[in-house]
């Protein structure tokens, strides 16, 4: 794979994961509103996005390992 496919895929995946965590804070600012936070909708949904833009990052981390590799060779 060509290192500036890999960088390019990188930063989508940098503006991905910083839309996710906007929008988990956003839930959790509605989730702040409700009688019992830890049991509402917005609550349950930050907890999917967060695991999301967990694994966003994860598989940044991934691509980066490629781009070492390349580095080494």
């Amino acid at each position: 794979m060509a290192r500036d496919e890999i960088s390019s895929l990188r930063n989508d995946l940098a503006v991905l994961e910083e839309r996710l965590a906007d929008l988990a804070l956003e839930l959790l600012h509605e989730a702040l509103g409700d009688p019992d936070p830890r049991a509402s909708a917005p609550a349950k949904a930050e907890k999917i996005v967060t695991r999301a833009r967990r694994s966003i990052a994860k598989a940044s981390d991934l691509l980066g390992s490629l781009e070492g590799a390349d580095a080494e060779e």
